[in-house]
């Protein structure tokens, strides 16, 4: 966790899958507070998804820099519950940042009803950021209606990221609208996870703060 919270210092918003809530796994401590505080982000949220008889409870997180105006828990479908998005506005309602953070389902035809949710969810807003393991390629056919019924774009590199220590697939990823010109998309060292994370650097308008 120390080596996470060093990693993710370097950031304004950082989002997180599997992180634990707080149960006997995590020894009762929940992750994603514990990375807010040594990484000295002043907001934090967490979205609890699946607990496991209280041995594990993992969770969406989200670390911010910036004071979100709303956050809003999002159950995605699926045969299986456990899977959700966080939605974390920033600034003015049409013309704020709109970011989502989400985990999708192992399943293609899960994740053709997640992606769907998703792409009515966040619209034709012209700032957002969809952010997650989405377990599947940015050409994957799921991912169609995200760029169909959006204005996300796939992202700029096939970044390879899982698994962490031998990476063959590219299904971690950050994908902005059009409005949100990427300066550098990377994956960031140390590998500190099962997987390894993307970083996007896009300069924000004005409208996205509050």
């Amino acid at each position: 966790l120390l080596a996470v919270a060093g990693l993710v210092n370097a950031y304004d918003i950082v989002a997180l899958q599997e992180a634990d809530g707080g149960s006997l796994r995590s020894g009762f401590r929940n992750q994603v507070q514990f990375l807010a505080e040594h990484a000295q982000f002043p907001f934090w949220s967490h979205q609890a998804n699946r607990n496991v008889a209280s041995l594990a409870a993992s969770s969406n997180g989200l670390l911010s820099r910036m004071e979100p105006s709303e956050v809003v828990d999002h159950r995605l479908p699926g045969a299986f519950p456990g899977r959700g998005a966080l939605a974390v506005h920033y600034g003015t309602p049409r013309q704020g940042l709109l970011v989502v953070i989400a985990h999708l389902a192992l399943t293609r035809n899960a994740r053709r009803a997640q992606c769907r949710f998703l792409a009515e969810l966040i619209g034709d807003r012209p700032h957002a950021l969809l952010m997650g393991d989405l377990n599947c390629s940015a050409g994957d056919v799921e991912m169609r209606q995200l760029f169909q019924r959006t204005r996300l774009l796939p992202p700029p590199l096939s970044l390879e990221t899982y698994p962490s220590w031998r990476p063959r697939r590219a299904i971690d990823h950050i994908l902005a609208t059009d409005c949100l010109d990427p300066l550098a998309y990377e994956v960031p060292l140390p590998r500190v996870s099962d997987h390894l994370p993307v970083a996007l650097t896009v300069a924000l308008p004005d409208a996205c703060r509050l």
